[in-house]
């Protein structure tokens, strides 16, 4: 199969590439070619070099803060050189308040400076495969730890008027629980049942209050192989059952910025 092929580059007069090194070596780590262009490019001469060298990608990286002009005017030079079908990624110092207006003008994905480099070269792999990372489908429920069910479901149920829908006993994670919907998504209150139990743990360190946020996902098991390839710190390496007899894993709360988050695929229908 022939490799990706890659071309880094530096547009503008910033003056520090060490990060774009790194990740031109990331990639070739990950089976791609890799053209570096240097520093101080064009936004013409980074589309010539595109089109000669005949590459897949073109990622670029700016740390000076010209990204909002840099970048639009390599996918413009790109479109000049008759190579618009060449996808621009870009990473660097780019504020998240730029990102949807880099994207509008043409940039397929920014990479801010935390992402890890496992993740932009998986991203490659998959666009180059004409693959999309389908995001959750929605909030499937936020768990809340609770000392007791009963003591804490009048606030629920009288003063927010939510109904039971249902109430549960997960053996697996040794908590009882009790779902109430509030439109598309539910409240789920988590009761220890035993002293080993994760919520008993979290309530012991933590005190009483947001566990976690459930995603409704497809295919959890392809979603958790990619996050292992990304490095993305799991508490669930594998799928297990969930309430309902759904597959639920949890990622660790490092990786959501200190929010557990918890994946959910709910069982499927025969």
């Amino acid at each position: 199969m022939k490799p990706i092929r890659v071309l880094i580059a530096k547009p503008g007069l910033d003056g520090h590439d060490r990060g774009a090194l790194i990740i031109a070596q990331a990639l070739r780590d990950h089976g791609m070619e890799v053209i570096y262009t240097g520093l101080r490019q064009s936004p013409i001469q980074i589309a010539r070099a595109a089109v000669q060298e005949d590459v897949d990608v073109v990622g670029l990286s700016s740390l000076s803060g010209a990204h909002r002009s840099l970048f639009p005017k390599v996918v413009e030079a790109l479109a000049n050189e008759a190579a618009s079908d060449i996808p621009v990624i870009a990473g660097g110092v780019i504020p998240a308040e730029d990102i949807t207006y880099l994207e509008e003008k043409g940039v397929t994905k920014i990479f801010t400076s935390g992402s890890h480099t496992d993740s932009i070269a998986l991203f490659i792999k998959q666009m180059m495969n004409h693959e999309t990372r389908q995001p959750p489908k929605k909030i499937s429920h936020i768990g809340i730890a609770v000392e007791s069910l009963e003591l804490a479901l009048p606030f629920y149920q009288n003063t927010l008027g939510l109904q039971i829908e249902a109430v549960e006993e997960v053996v697996s994670e040794q908590v009882r629980v009790a779902f109430l919907p509030i439109g598309e998504t539910k409240i789920e209150l988590l009761e220890p049942t035993d002293d080993r139990s994760p919520i008993r743990k979290f309530i012991n360190n933590k005190g009483e209050g947001i566990h976690h946020i459930a995603l409704e996902v497809d295919n959890i098991d392809k979603r958790l192989q990619q996050y292992k390839e990304e490095g993305v710190k799991l508490i669930h390496d594998e799928p297990k059952e969930g309430a309902h007899n759904s597959q639920i894993a949890f990622l660790h709360p490092k990786a959501g910025g200190g929010v557990m988050y918890e994946l959910c695929q709910p069982k499927q229908e025969d």
